[in-house]
């Protein structure tokens, strides 16, 4: 469909693309960006219009990307797959994923080294679980085991358990033993720490509630 450009219109309900009119008829919309590099009179032939068609799906997907980024970091294959699930061809993919490349804003060693930490920080995981969660993302197996087994998985166990051992405080010693090591691996750590992490945190438990029944058998009257 090559003609001569006869308009162009910013769309009134898309505020960031150009309605391009060729011999009086509307022909397409473009980026603005795009759109800014034509005029009226000009001449589009068919080669022409197929790159500027190109050039437009390919930056209206690299733009959903750094919509979707907007929220969080993500990883490669979560970027991909969001932008497949729109319909977004697989050319205008990898187009896109080259740009956020370099720009630094996609990065898979990056992203799983966030994720970890992320986890450390407000809900802790055993190496088992983050190992599942970082495949889950697409993460190549080499990245994981760089990232993951860093983790000191005790210390994550610790700071799970005593978090979670305040919701346990009324219950007696084998239903509270029980109960917290069940939830230690259910996030993911091993047998092993999960039994050694719940009985230190029931005998530090148990101190403390032992303290508070002295404090209160023999008040400070000072």
């Amino acid at each position: 469909m090559p003609g001569k450009i006869t308009a162009l219109r910013l769309q009134r309900r898309a505020r960031d693309r150009v309605s391009v009119s060729l011999d009086g008829q509307y022909a397409f919309s473009l980026q603005t960006a795009l759109a800014a590099g034509l005029h009226k009179g000009q001449e589009l032939s068919d080669e022409e219009i197929d790159q500027l068609l190109e050039r437009d799906t390919a930056e209206r997907a690299y733009q959903r990307a750094l919509y979707y980024l907007s929220f969080r970091p993500r990883s490669v294959w979560e970027v991909r797959r969001h932008l497949g699930k729109r319909g977004v061809a697989g050319a205008s993919i990898d187009l896109a994923l080259a740009r956020l490349r370099r720009a630094g804003l996609v990065d898979d060693d990056r992203f799983a080294q966030f994720w970890v930490e992320n986890r450390e920080s407000f809900r802790p995981r055993g190496r088992r679980a983050l190992r599942a969660e970082l495949w889950q993302k697409g993460i190549a197996t080499e990245i994981i085991d760089s990232v993951v087994d860093s983790v000191d998985e005790e210390a994550s166990a610790m700071k799970a358990a005593r978090h979670r051992a305040h919701r346990l405080g009324r219950l007696d010693q084998g239903t509270f033993r029980r109960r917290l090591e069940g939830f230690l691996r259910r996030r993911g750590f091993s047998g092993e720490v999960s039994r050694s992490v719940t009985s230190r945190v029931w005998n530090e438990f148990a101190g403390q509630q032992e303290t508070n029944l002295e404090q209160r058998a023999w008040p400070d009257n000072r």
